[in-house]
């Protein structure tokens, strides 16, 4: 990767729709060329997909949480970790250190959504202690960190 490929990798966090030939233009290289850069991009797994966000209080879904939680044991794990994906709320789900094992990241339509999905976590076999922090606002949302070289 060089200086290059983060430039076209910035266009396409800004905008994956993206045509080949206005990210050419802007830095100043042929279409074919950055075709082919993104192509060995996608190839080497450094584009993983191209997808949409979207605005979660539009379409229904305003009660956002964090959730801490540590689980009794490691050997736990895995299934919590099934569980965790089996839950379509729970957004991203991150193993960490200190206090906690995983910390997660929560998306629902409302309060009583969020009290099922605590329920269903704090029940679990292997679950400790829990910590919730209500989402007042987010501040900051990157997807993706592109190097500056």
């Amino acid at each position: 990767m060089d200086s290059i490929d983060l430039k076209i990798l910035q266009h396409l966090k800004e905008n994956a729709r993206a045509k080949a030939s206005a990210i050419g233009d802007s830095i100043k290289l042929s279409v074919s060329a950055v075709t082919e850069r993104i192509k060995r991009m996608e190839q080497a797994g450094i584009i993983r997909q191209y997808t949409v966000i979207i605005d979660q209080k539009k379409i229904g879904n305003g009660v956002s949480a964090i959730m801490e939680v540590a689980l009794e044991h490691p050997h736990y794990a895995d299934n919590f970790i099934n569980l965790v994906m089996a839950l379509p709320s729970i957004v991203s789900c991150d193993c960490v250190t200190g206090d906690f094992d995983y910390i997660l990241q929560i998306v629902t339509d409302s309060t009583d959504g969020l009290e099922e999905i605590y329920r269903t976590v704090r029940s679990f076999d292997g679950v400790s202690v829990t910590k919730t922090h209500l989402v007042l606002r987010r501040v900051k949302n990157e997807h993706t960190v592109i190097p500056t070289k």
